[in-house]
């Protein structure tokens, strides 16, 4: 059984912008899309962002991290404890110090870090979703969550709009089903990407009633087989998850202004992995979708007019 550290003997730890330096040094290094996004924030709301994501890492590396097979539902219990103690003003190690911090400074709640953790023990026992049904239930607990922790940080914008096209448009006030969406969206953009490397571990996330429906089997997904059946399912995924992008930019008009760039950067950004595995020809076996840097920049200026304007 993987054991948490054990603090409870008298611990220096680091200070509040050391803390805040190895949360971004390690958004900077695992997830360079979404490191580029939170870099178009003010500073107090991205140093909160990188908090919130180096503890959904530390959350998934249980399950999925160099040490998981040691984690047990126990290890999970110990994490959930550790997460009251931060919750109630307590860091426990360094990177906590940030998120303690972030707390205090944002009404952030507890109960989507509570679900993410509900999402790791689905992983704990389960290596196959049988419908999608059972698999957006998965989603919303391991990425949709993100969405609930981060919109706080980004704020919601509460003044009236007297704009000639606000009137003959529904802006929506509160952007939480939208944000889940987000979440949703980036998570099944993951799934695709990753499909090659999870099989490697014996998993599945695409549902097996999906498989069916195309006439491919799980063997055919262990051996890589890349051939009609394969794009044929693969569009029918990504048909899906560019619904759920689209679901999601219906709320980012309700967020504060200095949120919108950074919001629309970031699914645009993340996005374009779907359509890198297009160009890749829907192989994912063999080759890692991502979107070129080059690529990333000419996001930018697009990003920065829909957030004006949409």
């Amino acid at each position: 059984m993987l054991k948490l550290p054990d603090y409870s003997c008298v611990r220096t730890l680091a200070s509040l912008d050391d803390a805040y330096e190895l949360c971004r040094q390690i958004t900077a290094k695992y997830s360079k899309t979404f490191y580029m996004g939170t870099m178009l924030m003010p500073e107090a709301k991205r140093r909160a962002i990188w908090a919130i994501y180096v503890w959904c890492r530390r959350t998934d590396e249980l399950v999925d991290g160099p040490r998981a097979s040691l984690t047990t539902p126990e290890t999970l219990d110990e994490w959930e404890k550790q997460l009251e103690s931060v919750f109630s003003g307590h860091p426990v190690e360094d990177p906590d110090v940030a998120l303690v911090d972030t707390l205090d400074r944002f009404p952030i709640d507890i109960q989507p870090f509570r679900d993410m953790i509900a999402g790791q023990r689905m992983d704990l026992h389960r290596s196959r979703y049988d419908s999608f049904e059972e698999l957006k239930l998965y989603c919303y607990r391991v990425a949709g969550t993100v969405g609930l922790m981060t919109t706080p940080v980004m704020g919601v914008d509460t003044t009236p709009r007297n704009a000639p096209w606000d009137l003959y448009r529904k802006v929506k006030t509160d952007p939480t089903d939208e944000a889940v969406a987000l979440g949703i969206a980036n998570q099944l953009t993951n799934i695709l990407r990753d499909v090659g490397e999870d099989a490697s571990r014996g998993r599945i996330y695409i549902p097996l009633d999906e498989l069916a429906l195309f006439n491919y089997t799980e063997e055919d997904l262990l051996n890589g087989v890349v051939d009609e059946r394969w794009r044929e399912l693969m569009r029918f995924q990504i048909q899906r998850a560019r619904k759920f992008f689209v679901s999601a930019e219906r709320g980012i008009r309700s967020l504060s202004r200095d949120a919108r760039f950074p919001v629309w950067a970031a699914l645009m950004l993340y996005s374009g992995i779907l359509d890198e595995i297009e160009r890749n020809d829907y192989d994912v076996f063999r080759r890692r979708a991502y979107v070129p840097s080059a690529r990333k920049l000419t996001c930018l200026p697009i990003a920065r007019l829909r957030a004006a304007v949409l």
